[in-house]
């Protein structure tokens, strides 16, 4: 079996509706999930002339393989309606993987772990509360080191 940290992200219609039929979503074609991160508001991130995001992180158990479960995310943020238009631009889900077992892959298509992790507090905070421990196989540092060293200031506060 294969663990997986997602971050899920929405700031359009109702974000928190939106994150529980996601995780359903993944529940029934990624794998079980393990835990739940509280949910987070944060101001967006990049383009900051739209509403704030809701962000939660959850670690998923699963049979399918990094690109196998990058399909499925990408395949059940289409089935909620996201249409990717420019970067930054608000959505009504956002599915990334952040990290995949220990696996560093650096593909076009996918590169594990996420390549912003380190610099992205709306990442850091949920990971910090559920894996404060957990290393970054590139960077050697803890969630809880990173989440010191992140140079982000937007505020990430438990909704």
């Amino acid at each position: 079996m294969n663990k997986t940290y997602l971050l899920l992200g929405s700031n359009m219609g109702n974000s928190k509706e939106q994150i529980t039929i996601a995780v359903k979503h993944i529940m029934k074609q990624v794998g079980k999930i393990l835990r739940i991160s509280s949910l987070y508001c944060t101001a967006a991130w990049g383009n900051t002339d739209q509403p704030d995001f809701l962000n939660c992180v959850l670690l998923i158990e699963t049979n399918l393989n990094a690109w196998q479960t990058m399909k499925q995310v990408l395949s059940i943020e289409e089935s909620m309606g996201r249409i990717r238009t420019k970067k930054f631009a608000p959505r009504m889900i956002d599915i990334d993987i952040l990290f995949f077992n220990k696996a560093i892959i650096g593909e076009p298509s996918l590169t594990v772990p996420h390549p912003e992790i380190q610099n992205r507090r709306f990442a850091l905070v949920p990971l910090n509360e559920m894996a404060p421990n957990l290393v970054h196989p590139v960077l050697k540092k803890t969630m809880h080191q990173l989440l010191l060293d992140c140079k982000d200031t937007l505020n990430v506060k438990k909704f």
